[in-house]
């Protein structure tokens, strides 16, 4: 257009009016000249949306935008914290690319390894990545992560002398692999009386001195400090650090951290210390994989055993699954030849074990009409009183509380709160019942069904036999180590030590007798597991009782012709594992099958049912209601489709929240108990 046309009226309109304030558009900061691209998985937890999202880099974040970086995205209008995978020079992306808002800290607090186990967890368990991630990696804590780093041990420990792994089977030759840096797997079932905490400390030291790093998984503190305490005799002080919640979380993440740098190479810890990002990892060991502590109720609801197996087939590790009871998922890593037996030899067994007797035999029922039916029958009372004269008795008692089950005194009826449809227990002498569940207090209770006034108990707790035995034995130290007072030692001083499972404190001469009371009811609850979880509890408590020819014995409660009470009775969890393994096999019952639970709102467990391409041999059971107005359905398939029962049901639940309609449906794979 030259100066003397006439003026265009479109241009004219970008001339701005006098006194009309202009507005400068801000450039936007130019992009990282290298690996323009990061890949992000954004903390967004839906399914639809389980994938790592690209953005541009800015060149200001350029040098701290490294892979394994916490950072701030923008996504779906809001801004969401995530984790950079991986850099890269191009997107496939066609439309338009955000920009990282900020990277939170340059520390790369996701290993590579962990996020590729977070994807195998995720796909497992038909979670999200998202999920898994926020049990791996815990939250920054900015101060831990500012203090100078601790610097690496530059030695490996000298490989440790077998101690008591020469008793058992094979036991050498498991350390001389670790020590080798091969990858040994193994069911190590320990005998009585043994120190295993001294044992896995061993396993420790042969994995680090053969340059490789260990991981240790255990159920609770308690585990955690024995543990803790006997890496430290082993291995010398600051070679191992304990993943605890207890510490707080300045103190466990300034650990995590020292972990993730690699200065330290042994870990010990609870569930969530099954992803800590160990350095070379060449073993993971699970301790006590039946107790239900390693099952996280957290989605996308992992156990610890396949998290730890997972990561030992992906690093190539070794793999040692232990505990005195054997679990039938520990058999069936045998039946299949994944791993092989690590035992004492009978000879060691035999020597070891305190004598074990039931109040259920023939013998005694003959010699006490009331043992089938007493909850403390006389040899029970025998063995107590004899046990006492020399050191502590342990008195192991199933439930908490006082009394946790009560029933009307005349129809039996089982007495249920009137709000809430809750059990009503009885929590201290004197006190009324009240509801187990919403704590409403009944201080004028009748039936509902009779009108009766008065109340039985259905259920002892360990609160109301402490008091019973206070009585039987009078002048003796009645002790109680149970949830919310739990004893770590007793000493060798005659006592009554009354305990819940789990809770029985270690004697320091170990106890002389222990009496396994209402074991029967143990056996008798409605769960996959009822037997398998009652040998497991009988065998902890055992291993605390001084061996046969030292004068231990055990009482057991219960039936005589029970499965678990003879695989007491012989110390022989091989045999009832195997057996247990046999009988769900040939009923189709977890593991020997893959087993999905899904619960929720009626119309939203047929809504996801309808919508899962299920596998050929799937089979769903149910829907059934459940008391809160919700349904639960569980799909059944061969273990060979559980990888593909897994990836249907993650697919159906991405359409459905990429649908936005209904309510969740909690899905889990492979729950510990059902019933």
């Amino acid at each position: 257009m030259s100066a003397t046309d006439p003026a265009d009226p479109d241009q004219l309109a970008l001339v701005a009016a006098p006194g009309r304030r202009r507005f400068r558009t801000r450039e936007p900061e130019p992009v990282a000249e290298s690996l323009p691209i990061a890949r992000v998985l954004v903390d967004v937890g839906l399914p639809h949306l389980d994938r790592p999202f690209d953005y541009l880099v800015p060149a200001s974040m350029s040098d701290d935008a490294v892979a394994g970086a916490r950072v701030s995205v923008r996504f779906a209008g809001t801004d969401h914290d995530g984790f950079i995978v991986a850099r890269a020079h191009e997107s496939d992306h066609q439309g338009r690319l955000a920009r990282l808002r900020r990277v939170v800290s340059p520390e790369p607090v996701l290993a590579p390894e962990i996020a590729q186990l977070a994807r195998s967890v995720a796909d497992r368990y038909a979670g999200t990545v998202a999920d898994v991630l926020r049990l791996a990696v815990p939250p920054r804590h900015a101060t831990a992560e500012k203090a100078a780093p601790t610097d690496a041990s530059d030695t490996s420990p000298p490989r440790p002398e077998p101690g008591g792994w020469a008793a058992h089977q094979d036991g050498v030759a498991l350390l001389d692999a670790l020590a080798a840096g091969s990858a040994p797997r193994a069911v190590w079932n320990p005998g009585p009386v043994a120190d295993w905490p001294d044992l896995i400390a061993r396993l420790v030291a042969a994995t680090l001195s053969g340059g490789r790093g260990a991981l240790v998984v255990v159920p609770d503190g308690r585990d955690l400090a024995r543990v803790s305490s006997a890496l430290e005799a082993v291995l010398g002080e600051g070679r191992h650090v304990a993943l605890e919640a207890d510490a707080g979380p300045s103190v466990r993440y300034k650990r995590w951290l020292a972990v993730r740098r690699g200065a330290v190479r042994a870990v010990v810890g609870t569930r969530s210390a099954a992803f800590a990002p160990v350095h070379d990892l060449g073993l993971v060991c699970l301790w006590d994989d039946g107790d239900d502590l390693h099952a996280e109720p957290r989605a996308p609801y992992p156990h610890a055993r396949e998290v730890l197996l997972l990561r030992a087939h992906q690093a190539g590790a070794a793999a040692v699954v232990g505990g005195f009871a054997r679990t039938a998922e520990a058999e069936l890593l045998l039946s299949t030849g994944w791993a092989r037996p690590v035992t004492p030899d009978r000879g060691s067994v035999r020597s070891t074990s305190p004598r074990v007797r039931s109040s259920g035999d023939d013998h005694e029922q003959a010699r006490d009409e009331a043992a089938r039916s007493a909850r403390l029958p006389s040899l029970a009372w025998r063995t107590a009183r004899t046990g006492l004269r020399t050191g502590p008795v342990l008195v192991q008692v199933p439930r908490s509380g006082y009394l946790p089950g009560v029933a009307c005194a005349r129809c039996r009826t089982a007495a249920r709160c009137a709000a809430c449809s809750g059990p009503l227990v009885v929590g201290q002498p004197g006190q009324p019942p009240r509801c187990g569940w919403c704590a409403t207090a009944y201080p004028s209770w009748r039936c509902p069904e009779c009108g009766h006034g008065y109340l039985r108990a259905t259920s002892v707790g360990v609160g109301r036999t402490a008091e019973e035995l206070g009585r039987a034995f009078p002048g003796v130290p009645v002790l109680m180590s149970r949830g919310d007072t739990v004893r770590d030692t007793v000493g060798a001083e005659p006592a009554l030590v009354v305990a819940t499972p789990g809770a029985e404190p270690v004697a320091d001469d170990g106890y002389t007798a222990a009496l396994l009371l209402d074991g029967t009811g143990l056996l008798n609850r409605p769960s996959l597991r009822a037997a398998e979880e009652a040998l497991r509890r009988w065998l902890g408590a055992a291993a605390l009782v001084r061996s046969g020819p030292d004068g231990g014995e055990i009482v057991v409660v219960a039936d005589t012709s029970a499965p678990a009470v003879q695989a007491l009775v012989r110390w022989d969890p091989a045999g009832f594992a195997a057996r247990e393994l046999a009988e769900r096999g040939a009923l189709r019952l977890p593991p020997a099958a893959r087993v999905a639970e899904l619960t929720g709102a009626p119309a939203d467990v047929d809504d996801l049912l309808t919508l899962t391409d299920l596998p050929t041999d799937a089979e769903v059971i149910g829907p059934a209601p459940l008391d809160d107005d919700k349904s639960r359905a569980m799909v059944r398939a061969p273990r060979s489709a559980g990888t593909a029962l897994a990836a249907a049901l993650r697919a159906a639940a991405g359409v459905r929240s990429a649908r936005r309609s209904g309510g969740p449906v909690r899905i889990r794979v492979d729950p510990v108990d059902f019933g």
